[in-house]
């Protein structure tokens, strides 16, 4: 079995956690490929048994792993989309950090969980990813995401005006702080506590929400993700912020942007016993209450 790791920097007191996570995959037969930059952090940190080969980007990924080890919370495990890209590298996230969405196995669960993945225990849950072009190729080869693009203003407490088109046809100008274009994945986000709704990971859509609309009628739609979805924005600031997941860009009035689902999926690993309606009951604390 061949695993790739990625992971961030970490404050002392996740130590531990960490080093835990080390003395468990050295006890199986699994060959370890980890992102540079972390193992560098890593050998300053914990004490590190063994020697491991190195990547740095996803071309050094291409047939040297079986899976990847998200190891942090969910901002750790959205930094290797751009890592896997198209290879469909299978991905789970080891949770060190809090709410934990999409890295949703706990320290303590590890001897099991590399105890599946040798075994073959598991389903994969694909996910879909929007891709951003734009006029001037604003991410590079970069440019997906699985949870969402956000517009936003980058210094001005002014509100920005962005327009919105389906295909081609105009859909409406949000005078907003903002504007989030999520994926399924990405509902339970920032566009959750922007008032989004909750959809199912399976939902072919987008969900377009405004950030502190000024109209209040303004609300999020549900749109298939099988349309492009273009933008404009316009405001008395010079400069814009366009991000994806975590990977910021600064935009003027100039960039014009077109949202689409990308051709390939992002492949969450899914344990027998573990589902998305679980998940949501556990994270979100739906029904604990004391009359249940």
């Amino acid at each position: 079995m061949n695993i790739a790791i990625y992971g961030r920097t970490f404050t002392e007191h996740r130590n531990n956690d960490v080093q835990a996570i080390f003395d468990v995959i050295g006890k199986f037969d699994a060959q370890c490929i980890i992102y540079e930059p972390y193992l560098e952090f890593l050998r300053r940190e914990l004490k590190l048994k063994t020697e491991f080969k190195t990547f740095n980007s996803r071309h050094d990924l291409k047939g040297k792993a079986d899976f990847m080890l998200s190891i942090g919370g969910d901002g750790t495990l959205l930094d290797t989309v751009s890592l896997i890209h198209d290879s469909l590298i299978p991905v789970i996230g080891i949770n060190i950090g809090r709410l934990g969405f999409l890295s949703s196995v706990f320290v303590e669960e590890l001897p099991h969980t590399l105890d599946c993945l040798a075994k073959r225990h598991y389903v994969l849950d694909p996910r879909s990813l929007l891709r951003l072009e734009t006029s001037n190729n604003l991410f590079g080869e970069n440019n997906i995401a699985l949870n969402d693009l956000v517009i936003q203003n980058k210094q001005s407490s002014s509100m920005m005006t962005i327009n919105a088109y389906l295909n081609g046809e105009y859909l409406n100008s949000y005078w907003a702080d903002g504007l989030i274009i999520s994926t399924p994945t990405g509902s339970t986000g920032y566009s959750l506590s922007c008032g989004g709704p909750i959809m199912m990971p399976q939902a072919e859509s987008f969900i377009l929400t405004p950030v502190a609309p000024h109209n209040l009628n303004v609300r999020p739609v549900i749109v298939s993700d099988k349309n492009v979805i273009s933008l404009e924005v316009k405001g008395r600031s010079d400069n814009f912020l366009a991000t994806l997941d975590s990977r910021s860009e600064t935009i003027d009035e100039s960039v014009q942007l077109a949202v689409k689902k990308e051709t390939f999926p992002f492949n969450l690993v899914r344990l027998s016993n573990e589902n998305f309606l679980t998940t949501l009951r556990k994270k979100l604390n739906w029904g604990l209450d004391k009359r249940n």
